[in-house]
């Protein structure tokens, strides 16, 4: 027996495990659980989940939950850790440090990325903010989307959207990005009501069993698959919603900076996002969307044109100042 085959064999047990835990965590919790009561849930603020797993992120994190609390309009904040193999030092020092507004840190059982989605007890509020932790966003921006879902509770609302398409010469789903369209709303940022958490984790019997199988073993996809849930439900695609000022600090793209020393960030840290290796990626997320549909025996994803803004400016552009700008902008 080589070391590669006992690594492979311990990764595999390790992956068991906590998967094992999952499905123990989730029965015991819908076992408990009911479908969510709208008329005892507040309709003028969010509740917002952020998912934490690196601890490289961790100054950037606090720095977005701590945000996130101070806007109010959010009535609290939970933060998901779920990589089990950060230490109870670190995670007690962030609980330490995090004492700005109503801000939770919540050790999850298992890294499964279907424990985002888990009712909790705690969420008092009729809708819920999914969120990464690598993601900022300014504060009007959000209260915005929040505004505009408000006037669409049946359907997901975001700012970081993909579509879905099919592949004719072979046979398959695949997942891609239209300039025109999009059908899926990503969990970097995603506003949704919270009976979606009930129905992603505790409904569908069966199948939507075998689905939540899928995410844990592509370690993927938990996002298309409330995407299927919440368009299956609704029978109506995502909204868009652009933003004032949007930083995705997970996008490889970024370049290292004296932010980025601030934060605590150490050089590549875009690095270790799962998204990153892109081909390889969207090659699992076409199989995740082509396995989803077969269980659900049918495409539930709706397209989705547009977006929504805050304000409508100025679109033309005038020399003021020896410079071409908005006509409607001053300049000093």
């Amino acid at each position: 027996m080589n070391f590669h085959f006992l690594t492979i064999l311990v990764l595999l047990l390790s992956f068991s495990t906590a998967v094992s835990s999952l499905h123990e965590e989730t029965a015991a919790t819908c076992a408990a659980a009911s479908p969510p009561d709208r008329r005892n849930l507040r309709s003028d603020q969010i509740t917002v989940l952020i998912n934490g797993y690196y601890e490289s992120r961790i100054p950037l994190l606090q720095s977005i939950a701590s945000t996130y609390a101070a806007s109010p309009f959010v009535h609290t904040v939970l933060i998901l850790w779920g990589n089990p193999s950060t230490s109870t030092k670190t995670l007690t020092k962030l609980a330490q440090n995090l004492t700005t507004g109503p801000i939770s840190l919540i050790r999850q059982s298992s890294n499964s990325l279907n424990s985002r989605f888990l009712p909790r007890k705690s969420i008092q509020t009729g809708a819920v903010l999914i969120c990464d932790d690598d993601v900022e966003i300014d504060t009007s921006s959000l209260e915005f989307a929040f505004r505009i879902w408000g006037r669409n509770p049946e359907r997901l609302v975001g700012f970081f959207v993909r579509s879905h398409d099919l592949d004719l010469s072979r046979r398959e789903w695949i997942y891609t990005v239209h300039q025109d369209r999009y059908s899926i709303v990503l969990t970097k940022l995603m506003i949704l009501k919270t009976e979606y958490l009930f129905e992603y984790s505790c409904g569908g019997g069966a199948a939507m069993a075998d689905m939540r199988r899928v995410v844990d073993r592509e370690r993927n996809c938990e996002d298309i698959l409330m995407n299927f849930v919440v368009a299956d439900m609704s029978n109506a695609g995502p909204i868009m919603v652009a933003a004032q000022r949007i930083r995705d600090w997970g996008d490889p793209r970024n370049d290292y900076d004296d932010e980025n020393e601030r934060l605590g960030l150490r050089e590549g840290v875009s690095e270790i996002g799962l998204s990153n290796r892109k081909g390889e990626h969207r090659k699992r997320r076409g199989r995740c969307i082509t396995e989803f549909h077969r269980r659900f025996g049918r495409m539930p994803l709706r397209y989705s044109y547009g977006k929504s803004v805050d304000s409508v400016g100025e679109q033309a552009l005038c020399r003021k100042g020896r410079k071409l700008v908005p006509c409607d902008q001053n300049v000093l």
